[in-house]
């Protein structure tokens, strides 16, 4: 008898108790896996965990039209979201684990979109940006361009409709040159 209720037991605390724990020891579990694979990931961010610290260098604004407030926003945004979006911390030394530099090449604006009438009813604002990423303790340097398209209308002057997309401009590109950095190992 004491085997039936032994039995009984059992089974009861697997239909009882553990279906409400089981997601519980799932997560220990995954992250308890997830811990141990060597890269930490964060935002889809992977950061080889031997990356400690970064340096971010202005980012020289060399192209044809010079916005006066574009370099500075697109470097501290870029510095902003890497210290926010991953581990690593901010330094000014030269031995910095990632050194990240770049240029903006080309910020030019068209009327390209949608002409009719011989008018154009939209204008498009093209701006690439140039980074080159210093690996040091790879002792390898990778470069890249970022290029994004804006549009505005017509209608709007060129440096109303630059005031109006500029945070937009900053912020795109800044998740284009982080996503190009960390997303790629």
């Amino acid at each position: 008898m004491s085997n039936r209720l032994y039995y009984y037991r059992s089974i009861h605390f697997f239909t009882r108790y553990l279906p409400l724990r089981l997601p519980g020891l799932l997560m220990i579990c995954i992250f308890l896996f997830l811990n141990s694979c060597g890269v930490y990931k964060f935002n889809d961010a992977s950061v080889d965990p031997k990356i400690k610290t970064v340096k971010v260098l202005f980012i020289e604004n060399k192209a044809r039209y010079i916005n006066p407030q574009f370099s500075q926003m697109l470097t501290d945004k870029i510095l902003l979201k890497i210290t926010s979006g991953t581990k690593l911390t901010r330094t000014n030394s030269d031995d910095a684990h990632y050194i990240i530099s770049g240029t903006v090449t080309s910020y030019d604006p068209t009327q390209t979109v949608g002409v009719s009438a011989q008018q154009a009813n939209t204008n498009r604002l093209n701006v690439t940006v140039h980074i080159v990423l210093k690996k040091t303790l790879d002792n390898k340097t990778e470069e890249f361009d970022v290029t994004r398209s804006f549009d505005y209308s017509a209608n709007v002057t060129f440096q109303s409709a630059e005031s109006q997309l500029l945070d937009e401009i900053v912020r795109s590109l800044t998740d284009d040159i982080f996503n190009r950095i960390f997303s790629n190992l």
